[in-house]
This record gives structure tokens, C-alpha cells and sequence, in this order.
């Protein structure tokens, strides 16, 4: 029975936080932000927080009777400042993500915790242990306990639907982001290796050019020294017989000379 009784105070808390939450950040951030990584209307982290401190304070009025306000306002300052650290650091571990990020308030611990949350925190629980407490745990006298089983039993049944849902959505998208990462990873990989390889490529082509140069060049060395043995050749066939003719020509060429100096 008792169980069943936190349980639902563990709903009705996490709905109210969920409630706070969603108001402050729609009123700051000018539209509506529903808050929690939940689907549903809750925000566990204040349920947890709320149904330990009823353990814990009962226990220790159960023990003194009694305790000053500083020491409760220390106690759910330094509560809430665990909670919410943990909390964060699982979920990021879990789904490499952020659902509150303190980094720009004054004195935060890694973006998680900071004074002036914590000190609010602290005085929310002092107001929570002196004033709801109390009635909660009248509640849970007069409150049949049948009542409180059948609730705990419709409301885990909604609470753990709405977590499997939550847990295999994020792990999808997880899933698909990671991929996406690796495709990424992978193409940036490939076109650095392209690039890194571009000069290697580019010398080996150059090389090459030049030995295909150098081969074309051969070869019309080659074929021109051939074709020049080939004129060569020809020239050589016809070489004795041309001083022949050219000196006949110089010959008469000369007897004209002289008959014409003779005429003068």
C-alpha cells in the first residue's frame, strides 16, 4: 500500500513540475515549450525529488520531532543539486543530449547546477516539507487504500507506455543520428584522402606525360633520320652524272665569254 501511495504522489509531482516548467519557459521564450524528455505531461526528476524527501523527512521527524528551517532549506538545496546533476549527466551519457543548460547563469557547475536554481530549489522544498508534506501524509490516512492501488496500477500502466515510447523514439533517433555521423565521417575521409592524394596523382601523371613524350619523340627522331637516309640515297644515285652537266654549261658559258671579247 505504501507503495502505491508514493508511487501516485510520485505522478501527481512530476505532473506539477511539469506544469511549472512548461509555464516559465512558454512566459520566457514567448511560445509553448513543453518540458520533460518524456512525451507525456511529467518531469520525473520532481517526483523522485518530492517522494525521497517525504522519505527522508519522516524518518528524521519520526527521530527528532522537529528541525530548523535552515537545516531543511540545506537539506533540499544540496538534494536538488544532486538530483539534477545526476540526472543530467545520465541523460546526456544516454541520449547525448541536454534538456536544461546552465552554462550561462552565475556560478554553474558544467552548465548542470547553479546557486540561484539550487537556492530556489531549496526554498521550494523548505515550503513543500512545512506545508504540502503534512497534508500528504493526512492524505494518506483517511485515503483508502484501495483507491491508491487502483490509481498506482492506471497511472504505472500509462507512466510505463509513455517511457517504452519515449526510450524507443530517442533510441531511433539516436540510431539515425549516429549513422548520420558515420556517413559523414566517412565522406569527409574519402575527400580528404582524394585531396591529400591530388599531388601524388599529379606527379604520376607528369611522369607519365613525360614518358610518352619522350617515346613520341624517339620515334620521330627515328622516322626523320630514316626518311633523311632515304633522300640520302636518292641524292647519291644522281651525283655522278651532275658535275658532268654542270660543267658543260660552265664551258660554254665561257667560250661565249671569250668569242664575245674577241668581237670587241
Amino acid at each position: 500500500m505504501i507503495i502505491s501511495q508514493y508511487f501516485v504522489f510520485f505522478i501527481i509531482f512530476s505532473f506539477l513540475g511539469w506544469v511549472w516548467e512548461t509555464i516559465y519557459c512558454t512566459a520566457r521564450e514567448r511560445h509553448f515549450s513543453s518540458r520533460g524528455f518524456l512525451f507525456g505531461p511529467v518531469c520525473p526528476i520532481y517526483g523522485c525529488s518530492v517522494v525521497v524527501g517525504m522519505m527522508i523527512f519522516r524518518q528524521i521527524y519520526a527521530a527528532s520531532g522537529s528541525m530548523p528551517l535552515w537545516e531543511v532549506f540545506i537539506i533540499c538545496a544540496v538534494g536538488s543539486a544532486f538530483a539534477e546533476y545526476v540526472t543530467s549527466y545520465c541523460l546526456e551519457k544516454r541520449f547525448h543530449a541536454r534538456w536544461w543548460d546552465y552554462s550561462s547563469m552565475p556560478l554553474n557547475l558544467h552548465g548542470r547546477i547553479c546557486l540561484p536554481v539550487t537556492i530556489c530549489f531549496g526554498i521550494a522544498g523548505t515550503l513543500l516539507v512545512h506545508f504540502v508534506i503534512p497534508v500528504l501524509g493526512t492524505m494518506q490516512v483517511t485515503v483508502e487504500p484501495l483507491v491508491y492501488e487502483a490509481a498506482a496500477l492506471v497511472l504505472m500502466g500509462a507512466f510505463g507506455a509513455d517511457f517504452a515510447l519515449t526510450q524507443a523514439s530517442l533510441s531511433t533517433l539516436l540510431e539515425r543520428i549516429e549513422a548520420l555521423d558515420r556517413d559523414f565521417t566517412e565522406r569527409g575521409e574519402t575527400v580528404y584522402e582524394a585531396i591529400s592524394s591530388t599531388p601524388q596523382q599529379m606527379e604520376i601523371r607528369k611522369n607519365n606525360f613525360e614518358i610518352e613524350m619522350h617515346e613520341r619523340a624517339c620515334a620521330l627522331a627515328g622516322e626523320l633520320s630514316a626518311r633523311q637516309r632515304s633522300v640520302v640515297n636518292r641524292i647519291s644515285r644522281f651525283r655522278p652524272a651532275l658535275p658532268e652537266r654542270h660543267e658543260f654549261k660552265a664551258g660554254d658559258r665561257l667560250k661565249e665569254a671569250l668569242r664575245e671579247l674577241k668581237n670587241r
